[in-house]
């Protein structure tokens, strides 16, 4: 990993699974063709940004666990981030802000949204992040940043 981030900051970055087939159990479904095209792109955006010692948190849930595993880095599955998880859930599984370094976070929709919404707004609103896309939030103190958006239809 090329870039290492020597400010005080934390970052948190959310990535929203990419494209899934539809089925049941919901847990089961599976990446289509288009989810494996978009995590790949946006797994190798991210691997060479992605600081030094981030912790890889990942929704047990089958699709979420083919996107992390694009980025080919080792992961923690945590069934707080799951399919029914709330934005709370994720601080506390997440540990952040207060943990040191960087968290990457693969989870789903609605929750990623009302979290990105609240960690900008002070409101859990009903934003939505795309199938695939990641949102990177960096933390100074008591300010949080957008420190970048991808998109895996922009790469």
């Amino acid at each position: 990993m090329s870039e290492n981030r020597t400010d005080s900051s934390t970052d948190l970055l959310l990535w929203r699974h990419a494209d899934a087939e539809d089925g049941m159990p919901d847990d089961g479904r599976a990446l289509s063709k288009k989810g494996l095209k978009q995590a790949k792109l946006v797994a190798a955006w991210l691997r060479p940004r992605l600081p030094d010692g981030c912790l890889i948190l990942v929704s047990p849930a089958r699709r979420a666990q083919q996107t992390a595993a694009a980025l080919d880095l080792p992961y923690t599955t945590e069934k707080r981030i799951g399919v029914h998880a709330h934005a709370a859930d994720i601080i506390a599984a997440s540990g952040w802000p207060q943990r040191e370094g960087a968290i990457l976070v693969v989870g789903h929709q609605p929750t990623l949204g009302q979290l990105a919404a609240s960690l900008l707004t002070g409101e859990p609103a009903g934003w939505a992040i795309k199938k695939g896309a990641l949102w990177w939030f960096s933390n100074r103190g008591a300010e949080t940043v957008l420190h970048a958006v991808v998109a895996p239809d922009l790469l």
